[in-house]
């Protein structure tokens, strides 16, 4: 036997088999055989193979290249290793299936967080052996959120904190400035999975926190924290965990430069609830739900920082109103907006300016700037007023992100009234959506949005046309079929 074939067999297994269907098999396995004589010995290499792993999506790849053929990076591929002994599969215990007719529901499904405002954000309350994911940008409060949660929660067991970025001496003091004094919350200063999921079959929590995901290690996996292999699989632990214990779990996410979470988008599928927390331009927090799997996902909580933490917003319905005594200036309108499961009135501003160097261009930071562009199209279209030669300038009063239809109305009604200088009625809201050719469609909660602005001292809201009136009782609700209609009766009475 040469040199290189010694030096082989030292890093295998050697399996004398007499068979030689076997040994051609053992060649097409890509197993390292040897032949002495007549008697067969095979030697199947358990040694760690090279492969390479992009670091993007996950793809693995037998050989470096550098573009990645599944996701498209280019010098994502890293080197990686990998057993070529056969997997290990998991059989359950119970192997039996149960209607679904029969499975019974349990009353107590849920944990009351506390707060109105994560109760409502999240269904309300926190569903027992779920997953949340909540992402938010550096410096937001994400932490002051999670220790208020733990303090807030209705539970007599064990809440575990386990702090991948803070000291348990730094959350002690950032507990201090919170009041928080709670002796069930316990931290656990970890990276490491494994010594996670020892600590969590110890203390046995009815909810963990982790902050952050991005922080977790298994070190079998790499020595770097963060990589997509390492969020994928830290994350499926932790969520197998609570699942089997009807615990509960938040994950604290980084987010990119673009918004989104950090790392693999499968991490979003994994969990049960993904949470977004944004900022406005003030001391306001949002709170919005992009997935739940057990509730609403188009709900959002308001808080506002203060010294003592995050409060919940009571009254949000006026918080994003300017209080003027006259009438509004031009450019200016009013609309309800439903979100969730309330309406919140907001302030749409517009401003409409001559083009500077001949090219018009479109500011809008809080409404998609395609929206706009929309409105200012059919504007053009069916009301032959020039916006071509304009720039266009939108913004929403207070920094909050718009993106329900039911705005389309009174944003088209602020652009006529910042390109003519001609405000709009004093104590009118306005809501609706407006097509391409023109026509002002109905909109979900119609009947709740003239409600709430009529109970906010809005003597008229306009909208689309209804058949019936008999929800909207204590406002005068004019209804148009079309743009140009409306356009014509309000702007026509606010010149006369």
């Amino acid at each position: 036997m040469s040199t290189n074939s010694t030096t082989t067999a030292r890093n295998t297994v050697r399996i004398n088999i007499i068979n030689k269907n076997l040994f051609c098999q053992g060649i097409k396995d890509c197993g390292i055989l040897e032949a002495n004589g007549d008697i067969m010995q095979y030697i199947y290499c358990m040694k760690q193979k090279i492969h390479y792993v992009c670091s993007q999506c996950g793809h693995a790849e037998p050989k470096w290249l550098g573009r990645c053929p599944e996701c498209g990076n280019w010098n994502t591929l890293r080197e990686a290793e990998k057993q070529t002994g056969g997997s290990v599969k998991k059989t359950g215990t119970n192997l039996t299936t149960v209607p679904l007719f029969s499975v019974q529901k349990k009353e107590d499904m849920r944990f009351d967080c506390g707060n109105e405002e994560i109760n409502r954000v999240l269904g309300g309350g926190i569903m027992k052996g779920s997953a949340i994911l909540i992402g938010g940008e550096p410096g937001i409060g994400k932490s002051t959120l999670m220790l208020q949660l733990s303090s807030s929660i209705k539970t007599n067991g064990r809440i575990l904190y386990i702090s991948g970025e803070e000291s348990p001496a730094q959350l002690k003091m950032h507990a201090d400035r919170l009041g928080i004094k709670k002796a069930t919350i316990e931290v656990f200063p970890e990276t490491e999975i494994s010594a996670i999921n020892t600590v969590l079959d110890r203390v046995n929590p009815v909810l963990v926190i982790v902050d952050s995901i991005q922080t977790i290690i298994d070190h079998e996996l790499g020595i770097v924290a963060g990589s997509v292999n390492q969020i994928k699989y830290c994350s499926q632990e932790l969520i197998e965990w609570v699942k089997t214990r009807s615990a509960a779990l938040f994950l604290i996410g980084h987010v990119t430069k673009e918004g989104s979470i950090a790392g693999p988008k499968i991490i979003e599928h994994m969990v049960d609830t993904v949470l977004s927390f944004e900022t406005a331009d003030n001391d306001i927090r949002f709170l919005r739900t992009n997935k739940n799997r057990f509730g609403s996902s188009d709900e959002i909580g308001i808080f506002k920082m203060s010294e003592s933490g995050l409060v919940p917003v009571k009254n949000a319905a006026t918080l994003f109103l300017e209080q003027r005594a006259g009438e509004l200036p031009p450019g200016i309108a009013i609309t309800p907006l439903y979100e969730g499961s309330r309406v919140l009135l907001v302030e749409i501003q517009c401003l409409v300016i001559p083009a500077k160097g001949g090219v018009s261009r479109v500011f809008s930071d809080r409404i998609d700037a395609r929206m706009v562009s929309k409105a200012a199209a059919v504007l053009e279209k069916h009301l032959n007023i020039r916006l071509t030669d304009y720039d266009i300038y939108v913004n929403v009063a207070g920094g909050l992100q718009v993106k329900e239809v039911g705005v389309e109305l009174p944003l088209c009604l602020a652009l006529y009234s910042a390109r003519l200088s001609v405000p709009l009625p004093h104590a009118t809201a306005i809501c609706g959506e407006v097509s391409l050719a023109g026509e002002i469609r109905t909109i979900k909660r119609l009947d709740l949005r003239v409600k709430t602005a009529s109970e906010l001292g809005f003597s008229s809201i306009l909208g689309p046309q209804v058949e019936e009136k008999n929800s909207i009782k204590d406002a005068e609700y004019k209804g148009y079929a079309s743009l140009k209609e409306a356009v014509l009766s309000i702007f026509k009475r606010r010149q006369q």
